[in-house]
């Protein structure tokens, strides 16, 4: 499929959704850069999947730009590149929002419980059967 095909495929698909939901421009993109955002970060618990999100959501308002200037390139009605940054901006604010607080988001990882040997080395404070054991040693 042409590139021009693909955008004008696209710019058809957001003219339906526009319409069929009720919703402006501005907030369907918000909806999709937090639901892609969310989706790629229950996808991605490991390491780095807070970047991983939002990097991918920064590359589907990039591409969905792209797509809306070939269709209006088209179409020879090119917005002002204020608009396009608009909706990059748009889709990805609340997802970089999420991005530079998730670490604090985040559960602190669990200590491992300490091995039996430990436990018989270190001196127990809080437990009676560990404070007689001390009390019958000699």
């Amino acid at each position: 499929m042409a590139l021009i095909q693909l955008a004008s495929l696209f710019e058809e698909q957001k003219r339906w959704l526009v319409t069929d939901s009720g919703l402006s421009k501005d907030a369907l993109h918000i909806y999709f850069g937090m639901t892609l955002f969310i989706l790629v970060r229950l996808l991605w618990r490991w390491r780095g999947g807070w970047v991983i999100a939002w990097l991918a959501v920064v590359a589907m308002a990039c591409g969905g730009e792209y797509l809306d200037i070939a269709a209006e390139a088209n179409r020879a009605a090119i917005q002002p590149d204020a608009a396009h940054w608009h909706d990059i901006w748009n889709t990805a604010f609340w997802p970089t929002l999420l991005m530079l607080v998730g670490r604090w988001l985040q559960p602190a990882p669990k200590a491992p419980p300490p091995s039996p040997a430990a436990t018989d080395a270190m001196p127990a404070t809080s437990s009676g059967e560990n404070a007689e054991r001390r009390l019958e040693q000699p």
